[in-house]
C-alpha cells in the first residue's frame, strides 16, 4: 500500500469525522456484523481504498470479500461482510463507500464503452480530467474496466498542444527542444487539422500522434495518412453515442474524459445484520 493512497484516504476521514462522531458516539460499542449490497449492475472497485477506511479506525475489523476489484455484480449482490467494534464501522462507512461507489462508476462506465469498440482495434485511454486528489485512483479503476492509462500528470510524457508550438514558431523547433531537454520521456503530439497531421508525420522522434476534434471523416484521413508512421489517437466530441463509428475509422487509441469526470455514483448501501 502506497503512502499516497494512504494520505488521500487519511484526508477523507479527517474531513467527515473532524474532532469526533457525535452520532457514533451514542451507540452501545459492541462487536457487531455488516454488509454492503449493490443495487446496481456494475464492475466493483476501490477495496483497497475501502479497507482502510475500516482498518484506519480500528484495525481489528474484518472484512470479507466476496467479490474482487474488477468483477461484475448484479443488483441486489453481496459485496463483502464487515465484521467488528459498531462505533468504528458506522463512522467509517460514509467515506468507505464513498470511494467504493466512485471507482465502481469510473470501472463501469470505461467497460461499457470498452465492450462498445471491442469487435474494433481502437483502444480506450483515460485523461488527466480527474476528480482533483483522486488521479491515482480514477486511473486504477480505468484499469480494472478494461481500459489504458494516458500520461499520469504533466511530468512523465510530453505534450505538445497548439500553444507550445506557436511559442516556439513552429513543430519542428518545439519537438527539438523537448528531444533535447528530455530525451528519455514519451512525446505526444496533438494536431487540430489534417495538414498539422502532415507536418507531425514528417518529423521523428515521437510516440504517437493526437487528433483533436476531428470529424469521422478527417479521422478517416487521418489513419490513412499515418499508416506505417505513427500511432494515432483520437479525443474531442466523442461519447458513447459516436464512439463505435470513431473506432471503425481505424484509430489507435480514444481517449475520453467523461470517463473520469462525468459518471453516475454506483448504489451501495452497508446494513447492520447483527
Amino acid at each position: 500500500m502506497n503512502n499516497e493512497l494512504k494520505q488521500i484516504v487519511k484526508s477523507a476521514l479527517h474531513e467527515d469525522i473532524g474532532s469526533g462522531d457525535l452520532s457514533a458516539n451514542l451507540l452501545a460499542n459492541n462487536t457487531i456484523s455488516a454488509e454492503v449490497i449493490c443495487r446496481d449492475k456494475a464492475i466493483i472497485c476501490g477495496r483497497e481504498y475501502f479497507d482502510l477506511c475500516f482498518s484506519s479506525l480500528d484495525s481489528n475489523i474484518r472484512i470479507d470479500w466476496k467479490v474482487k476489484d474488477g468483477s461484475n455484480v448484479s443488483p441486489g449482490g453481496v459485496i463483502c461482510a464487515i465484521y467488528g467494534n459498531s462505533q468504528a464501522i458506522i463512522t467509517a462507512e460514509r467515506t468507505a463507500l464513498n470511494f467504493l461507489q466512485l471507482l465502481s462508476a469510473v470501472a463501469t462506465k470505461t467497460s461499457f464503452l470498452v465492450k462498445k469498440i471491442s469487435n474494433t482495434n481502437a483502444k480506450l485511454l483515460d485523461t488527466r480530467k480527474t476528480i482533483p486528489g483522486l488521479r491515482q485512483a480514477q486511473k486504477y479503476a480505468v484499469k480494472c474496466g478494461g481500459g489504458l492509462n494516458h500520461r499520469m500528470g504533466l511530468y512523465d510524457c510530453v505534450m505538445l498542444k497548439e500553444n507550445h508550438i506557436l511559442a516556439f514558431g513552429s513543430l519542428e523547433k518545439c519537438l527539438k527542444k523537448a528531444t533535447s531537454q528530455y530525451p528519455n520521456k514519451p512525446i505526444i503530439i496533438e494536431v487540430e487539422t489534417l495538414e498539422q497531421l502532415q507536418t507531425a508525420l514528417s518529423v521523428n522522434g515521437i510516440m504517437r500522434i493526437l487528433c483533436d476534434n476531428f470529424s469521422i471523416t478527417e479521422l478517416s484521413q487521418a489513419v490513412k495518412l499515418s499508416r506505417g508512421f505513427y500511432p494515432l489517437e483520437a479525443s474531442g466530441g466523442i461519447n458513447e453515442n459516436n464512439i463505435v463509428d470513431y473506432a471503425e475509422t481505424g484509430v489507435d487509441y480514444i481517449s475520453i474524459g467523461s470517463i473520469t469526470k462525468d459518471i453516475n455514483s454506483i448504489d451501495l448501501s452497508l446494513n447492520f445484520t447483527f
